[in-house]
């Protein structure tokens, strides 16, 4: 195919200034967007950064960025990822933070650029987006354009889907996420059944205890592990995974974003929602500096935000099927609830969930949230 352009060519990220230009390919692909919301640049590279993020640790990656007539006009990353090889034995490797300009062009060198470099390390499969992990940023949205992404959730282009079908990409996953009015109480039959348990069948929930935060979130990390343990992609939480979690998210929580719920005196099920950092940041365009940190501490800490996400909800494997189980996870997801509307959250988001994981849909369906945006696995054999 001959090219529409005067120049085609692929920018290998190098170092930090080329990371920025990384991170700033979105201004361009976005740029006519009113739901994009930029991240912050700060945040980005530290995300980055193997000195600071234990996520990385057993990862290889690279980067790029393609230019067409000297322009950027896409990115993305390839990555092997140690931890999921040893769980999974599947010789997959992963893609990434994939954003481009709807041209036909930049996407095939992207995606050929990724398959050669998983290729060259004996990978057999490519999946993704991941970026980089399934803990991290998964997918790319299909249906939902019509608002804003919650954070840590990508976005994404209507002509996304059809892009990387041309590159040989098919559907290997859906993700969903589910919007929930916190205005409304919980429905009366999963109310009941929580009532009910906590009077005769041991269910105790509680808001985290914050004098032993870096421990509450061990505990939280481990039940994930062992409610998520026979999901697909699955890749658990270590020790220094977890440490870093409580780190990265301790200056926007309370005790009331976390609810851990025990059954006969044992964690059975926990929840963790966070303001919705998007919600703060959407007018700073990626940048703390000037007055983008003083904004954000006021957002945060002063004026609130009207929105919040559940990213993680679990309950012990043992538990599943069982009505304590689901009035443990019922729980849960009303204690955060509740706490938030107290703040003044309007609505809330819970995100995500496999298409095909219909124990924790009939849970979403009992607190009355409904699916609004769909996310995208893709894979393609190399």
């Amino acid at each position: 195919m001959s090219s529409r352009h005067a120049t085609v060519a692929i920018q290998t990220v190098h170092d930090r200034a080329d990371l920025k230009a990384f991170f700033d390919v979105t201004r361009h692909v976005y740029r006519d967007d009113p739901n994009w919301v930029q991240p912050l640049t700060l945040e980005r590279l530290d995300h980055l950064n193997p000195k600071k993020n234990p996520f990385l640790d057993g990862i290889e990656a690279a980067y790029w960025i393609v230019h067409l007539d000297g322009r950027p006009a896409g990115r993305i990353s390839a990555q092997v990822n140690r931890a999921h090889l040893e769980r999974h034995h599947d010789a997959t490797g992963h893609f990434g933070f994939l954003e481009a300009i709807d041209d036909e062009e930049a996407f095939g060198l992207l995606i050929e650029t990724a398959e050669t470099w998983l290729g060259l390390r004996q990978m057999e499969r490519m999946q993704g987006p991941f970026s980089l992990s399934i803990n991290d940023e998964t997918g790319t949205l299909v249906e939902g354009f019509t608002t804003p992404p919650s954070m840590m959730m990508p976005h994404g282009k209507p002509y996304y889907d059809a892009r990387l079908a041309e590159q040989g990409l098919a559907k290997a996953k859906d993700l969903i996420a589910y919007r929930y009015d916190n205005t409304q109480p919980l429905p009366p039959t999963a109310r009941r059944l929580i009532e009910r348990t906590a009077k005769t069948g041991g269910l105790v929930v509680r808001p985290l205890d914050m004098r032993r935060y870096v421990d509450e979130i061990r505990l939280i990390c481990d039940i994930f592990n062992d409610a998520w343990a026979g999901n697909w992609g699955f890749i658990p939480f270590g020790d220094a995974e977890s440490q870093y979690l409580a780190k990265a998210i301790r200056p926007l929580v309370t005790a009331g974003c976390f609810a851990i719920a025990e059954l006969d005196g044992e964690p059975a099920a926990m929840t963790v929602t966070l303001p919705n950092l998007n919600e703060a940041i959407a007018d700073l365009d990626g940048r703390l500096l000037p007055f983008g940190w003083s904004k954000l501490l006021w957002r945060l800490k002063v004026s609130g935000v009207t929105s919040a996400r559940m990213p993680l909800m679990g309950l012990r494997r043992k538990w599943h099927g069982t009505l304590k189980g689901t009035a443990a996870a019922l729980g849960v997801i009303d204690a955060v609830n509740r706490y938030h509307t107290s703040q003044g959250v309007r609505e809330g988001e819970l995100s995500w969930v496999l298409e095909d994981n219909t124990a924790i849909q009939r849970i979403i369906d009992a607190v009355g949230a409904t699916a609004y945006k769909r996310y995208r696995v893709y894979e393609k054999a190399l």
